[in-house]
């Protein structure tokens, strides 16, 4: 496991994916049970065990499959836990979460493409 790797993950996941996890998760369960701090503390527990289930797992045959699956129950259970939900609502709002976050992504890469493509021009 690469320390630096995995401390530039959690710095990034805070930064892009806190703020819109708290978004979505005060749409979804409402501003008293949906604080910034605790998506903070979803998204670093959730990539800190996420690295280190990999870890660990990546020495299977089907490592990765069983991976991606305890690291969603573990996301899952995250958001339960600190957004004081139930398993169905959690899902919607990991569900909501991927969607806007892959838009995010799209609209980053464009921003960065035009960047570029007008530096080179």
């Amino acid at each position: 496991m690469d320390w630096l790797s995995l401390l530039i993950q959690i710095v990034v996941s805070v930064i892009v994916l806190a703020p819109v996890l708290w978004i979505v998760g005060r749409l979804l369960v409402g501003k008293d049970k949906a604080k910034f701090t605790d998506a903070i503390l979803i998204v670093v527990l959730g990539v800190v065990i996420g690295a280190i289930a990999s870890y660990f797992l990546s020495y299977l045959d089907f490592g990765w499959l069983i991976g991606a699956i305890v690291s969603l129950i573990i996301w899952l259970a995250l958001i339960k836990h600190f957004f004081d939900c139930g398993w169905l609502k959690a899902l919607a709002i990991g569900i909501v979460v991927v969607i806007v976050y892959i838009i995010i992504a799209v609209i980053i890469g464009f921003i960065l493409a035009a960047l570029i493509i007008g530096a080179i021009i």
